[in-house]
């Protein structure tokens, strides 16, 4: 049998090339991008989950910090703090949360060819060879619990649900007054829209809209459900990029904040 190594016997019939792939555009380009843009967002959420610092600016929180479920969270007033871990947690509050949204998006469909094409090469673009000698495909640990996705997007859009209620206390002063927006009040609604449409743009959730249904014309508005959800999957790969981005920046917007880099611009 032919190693990777060297050049496959052909078959009867066909050409015998010893070129592992015929493509003469820059292929690379998109796995590597991919590669940036994911060890950038990684390398910025990590330094600012550890940070344990500066990710609360009334009436602004961090969606990387909520909900805040330590005692040692920020006093946020009228904020998801909930003080369901005690004082012997000494960590970041961030770290608490973490893994449901992490889980979320590592097991995304669309993250899972992201990082399989941009980290491990398997395969790093179409009609190109993959360089791994074997292929297992979703059957071992760790790559087997990406089949736990659709139990993760439930928690997803618990934490959606908790964004939400973040976004709507934003509609108050530094002073807790409701009726008053500012320019982070923006920042957050733009943030929340992108979460959503991320969220329900998941290929789980498309199935379960529409999954196992015989005859659409029986369940009118799941069929409509099914519909809308099945055009926000068409542009899943653009709403995981965006929603990411969104989040680094709403969560960069309360560093600035808190460190007082300068005021939050009042609209109203």
């Amino acid at each position: 049998m032919a190693t990777e190594a060297e050049p496959r016997t052909p078959r009867a019939g066909r050409a015998a090339i010893a070129e592992r792939h015929l493509r003469r555009d820059r292929w690379w380009l998109a796995p590597a991008a991919t590669v940036a843009g994911l060890l950038a967002f990684v390398v910025y959420s990590t330094w600012r989950a550890f940070a344990n610092a500066d990710y609360y600016a009334a009436p602004y929180v961090s969606p990387f910090y909520s909900p805040c479920l330590a005692e040692n969270c920020a006093d946020m007033k009228g904020g998801p703090n909930w003080a369901l871990f005690g004082d012997w947690w000494g960590l970041s509050p961030a770290l608490i949360f973490l893994a449901l949204p992490l889980g979320f998006r590592l097991t995304c469909y669309y993250y899972r060819k992201a990082y399989y094409r941009s980290f491990w090469g398997s395969p790093p673009a179409c009609a190109v060879a993959e360089p791994h000698r074997s292929y297992s495909g979703e059957t071992r640990f760790p790559l087997i619990l990406n089949n736990a996705h659709r139990y993760f997007f439930y928690a997803a859009a618990v934490i959606a649900v908790i964004l939400t209620y973040d976004t709507v206390l934003t509609f108050r002063d530094a002073d807790y007054a409701w009726g008053h927006m500012g320019l982070g009040t923006l920042i957050f609604l733009v943030n929340i829209v992108l979460v959503w449409a991320y969220t329900l743009s998941c290929h789980s959730c498309r199935h379960i809209m529409g999954g196992r249904l015989k005859h659409f014309s029986r369940h009118p508005v799941r069929y409509r459900l099914w519909v809308w959800v099945s055009r926000l999957n068409g542009r899943h790969m653009a709403l995981a990029w965006a929603s990411l981005i969104s989040l680094a920046a709403s969560d960069l917007y309360v560093y600035l904040l808190a460190t007082d880099v300068f005021d939050d611009p009042r609209l109203f």
